[in-house]
Parts: structure tokens; C-alpha cells; sequence
């Protein structure tokens, strides 16, 4: 069984041969295989343990207290996500090197692979283009423009087609709730949301096809075109994704010839050498301040050229993807969600006010009003329903159109 481990250090993974394992027994495989010693330890299924800014804040999450409780009984299962804070340092286990004779060290079966390891860069991508819904887009970009003016990262997950050809068409955003800085971007997954995300997407033909961040102003003047921390993120969510053609957009505030600031679409995909050594364990994880952010730091040798080295430029990871626009078939209107403002009840009733001269399949061909209304519905019967009317832009059934009425008119 394998479990996601979200800390302060970023996404790891343990894994447990008991299926009925304790939290006791998590503990311990997390000391065994992440070097984190048991006693400094805590445990929880709540992302808001990550956000606890003192020590007396952390015993409010008494969730996984109890060594003796079955992870089972708390619903973690074979891909789950919890949540580790700890104090100190981590003290992470090295290789170990043993010289043999005047010849020099033994070369170990792990050191041979290394010298093979050559690092080149992909000259093409398999998706032949990525074309943005017009909206869509917009709608990210103008809030990371005007609410968060670029002074903080922000992130989400875009939906749409792929073409037998490798054309990617992004549809629509979804924004995990996240937590954005001046440099880091932490997403706080929710699971149970993303299952309505995947309903929804399935019901209308679509899947997940990539992911989206920006770029602070800050990191303007930076000398590179993705960090590594960028990096570590998107191929993670690349290897995730399990998609030849999965796309990696990037949005940033540039400053034109006459001083004026413009918003620029970039797109990318991690080349396929990097998901392998991402997916091989070949990433130091763990990005220190003194490696220059240009940089991906390995755990091993790599060829570089001619170059044996353990810090590869983050350029050899990047294949450049064209850019181009469409309209979509949703409408993108409709409050978005884990944004500053919470969403409400009234905001559908507000929608469907404004748009009361519209078809009422109309009215409701917007992904994150589905969102919304995907909380109050069967996500086997009535999502596909939905899903299915809007596709089709067939007549909703009357009990569903009642149904979502009584809902705006109860806010």
C-alpha cells in the first residue's frame, strides 16, 4: 500500500505491506523510509495542519493521536494524502562509498546505470498544440492580474480534449484549494472535490490534459525559464497524470519596449527524460537556497555532454509547446472556486437571475457552477444527467430544473 506524505519538504511517498496497518505503524515507516525520528511526528488527515504557524496551534489536530487507531478507520487507503509537521531536521541517509585498493572505489551496479544516465535534450513534443479556451484563460489570468497582482503564485488544473493528432484543448480551470507565496506554490489536494472534478469532466468528454501556474514579478529578473522547484512540481504532476501529452503553462507579467507591463502564455512539456528520472527517484527533493534555481540537483552522476555532473540545467527538461486560442463550448461566468471570497448559495441565485432569458441548459453550461451544484447531487445518477444535457445542449428534466431552482431560492 502506498501513501502520499505532504510536509513542509513537499510530496513523498511511504509504503506499508499491512492493509489493516496503525498509526503507529505509519509512524514507523515514515521514520524507516523519510528519516522524520517517530516522537517528532504529527499526523493528520487535515491539510491545515501545514498552515499551523506556532507550536501550541499543532495540538489542535489530535485526528491521528492515537497509535493504536487503523489508518483504514480514518479512510486512508493505497493513495492517500496525509499531512506531516515536525521540528528539527531531517537527517537523510547518503550513499556509501567504500575505496578498494590503488585502482580506486568499487563501481556498484547503481554507479554504472549513473554513467549511462546521459541527459539530451528533447527536440520534439508530443503535443502538437495546446489551444486555450479565450475565457477560460482570461478568467486566470485576470484575477492573478488584479486580486493577487502577481505577488504570489498561483495554480490549477486544466481540462479539455486531446486530438488523435496530439492537439490539446483546454476547456476549463479548475483551482485546487492552494496556498501561494513569493517563490513556492503548496497545493492543498483535495480528494473528495477532485472526484466531482472527474465526474463532471467525464460527463462532458473531457479529462485532464496538463497544469497551469504563474510566475511572480519577482521572479522576473530571475535568469531562468522554470525553477527547480517549478520543475519538481509540474514533472510530478506530469508523472501523475499519465499523459504523452500533457501540457505545463506558465503565466508571467513582462515589461515591454515602452515600459508597459503584458501578460504572457508560455506552454511546455517536461520532456520525457525527466518524467523517467522523476519517476526513478533521481530528484534531490529537497531544494536547498544555495542551488541556483536554474538548476535540478541529482542524487547521482549524470552525463551531461561530455560532463559528468549532479546539476543539470532545467532548460533540458523543457520542450516548447505552440500556443493557440478558441472558444469553448462552456460558459465561464460563475464564481470560481478556492478563490479569496468563498462561494455561496446566492452566487447561484445571482447566475441564474442574470441569465434568466437564456435556455435554462444554457444557464447552467458553466463548469464551476456544476462544481457547486455537484455537492448537493448523486455523483452516479444525477452529474452524468447534468453533464449529459449540457454536452448535448439537450432540455434539462424539469425535477433537475426545479431542483436547482429551489436550491438559488434557498440562500
Amino acid at each position: 500500500m502506498m501513501i502520499r506524505i505532504r510536509s513542509r519538504d513537499g510530496l513523498e511517498r511511504v509504503t506499508i505491506d499491512n492493509p489493516v496497518a496503525t498509526v503507529a505503524e505509519l509512524q514507523a515507516a515514515i521514520e524507516s523510509q523519510l528519516r522524520v525520528p517517530r516522537h517528532a511526528q504529527i499526523l493528520s488527515t487535515n491539510q491545515n495542519l501545514l498552515l499551523a504557524k506556532a507550536s501550541t496551534d499543532l495540538t489542535r489536530f489530535t485526528d491521528m493521536s492515537n497509535p493504536n487507531t487503523p489508518i483504514s478507520s480514518l479512510k486512508i487507503g493505497h493513495g492517500s494524502i496525509i499531512y506531516l509537521a515536525y521540528e528539527g531536521e531531517r537527517a537523510v541517509a547518503g550513499p556509501a562509498f567504500k575505496p578498494a585498493g590503488s585502482f580506486g572505489r568499487k563501481m556498484t551496479i547503481d554507479d554504472l546505470i549513473a554513467k549511462q544516465m546521459r541527459i539530451t535534450r528533447q527536440e520534439n513534443p508530443h503535443c502538437e498544440l495546446v489551444s486555450f479556451d479565450r475565457d477560460a484563460a482570461n478568467a486566470f489570468q485576470h484575477y492573478v492580474s488584479e486580486s493577487l497582482a502577481f505577488a504570489v503564485k498561483r495554480g490549477g488544473f486544466m481540462y479539455g480534449t486531446v486530438s488523435e493528432e496530439g492537439k490539446v484543448e483546454v476547456d476549463f480551470i479548475y483551482e485546487p484549494p492552494q496556498q501561494g507565496t513569493e517563490d513556492n506554490l503548496m497545493l492543498f489536494r483535495d480528494l473528495e472535490e477532485e472526484k466531482l472534478v472527474e465526474a463532471i469532466a467525464l460527463g462532458l468528454r473531457m479529462r485532464r490534459v496538463g497544469f497551469i501556474f504563474t510566475q511572480t514579478v519577482s521572479q522576473d529578473k530571475k535568469d531562468y525559464t522554470m525553477s527547480n522547484s517549478e520543475i519538481l512540481q509540474a514533472v510530478e504532476l506530469h508523472a501523475e497524470g499519465d499523459l504523452k501529452e500533457w501540457v505545463t503553462a506558465m503565466v508571467k507579467l513582462e515589461v515591454n519596449e515602452d515600459g508597459g507591463a503584458e501578460v504572457h502564455f508560455e506552454a511546455f512539456q517536461i520532456s520525457d527524460m525527466c518524467v523517467r528520472l522523476f519517476k526513478e527517484d533521481w530528484f534531490e527533493r529537497e531544494v536547498k537556497e544555495e542551488v541556483d534555481p536554474k538548476l535540478s540537483r541529482m542524487k547521482k552522476d549524470v552525463v551531461v555532454g561530455v560532463k559528468d555532473t549532479r546539476e543539470v540545467d532545467n532548460d533540458f527538461f523543457l520542450v516548447v509547446v505552440k500556443i493557440s486560442d478558441h472558444q469553448g463550448p462552456l460558459s465561464l461566468t460563475f464564481p470560481i472556486e478556492n478563490r479569496m471570497s468563498p462561494r455561496t448559495m446566492n452566487a447561484l441565485k445571482n447566475h441564474l437571475d442574470r441569465t434568466k432569458n437564456l435556455p435554462f441548459v444554457k444557464r447552467i453550461s458553466d463548469f464551476h457552477l456544476l462544481l457547486l451544484l455537484a455537492r448537493f447531487l448523486d455523483i452516479k445518477t444525477d452529474i452524468p444527467a447534468l453533464t449529459g444535457c449540457v454536452l448535448t445542449q439537450a432540455t434539462v428534466p424539469e425535477g433537475y430544473h426545479l431542483l436547482i431552482e429551489s436550491l438559488a431560492n434557498a440562500a
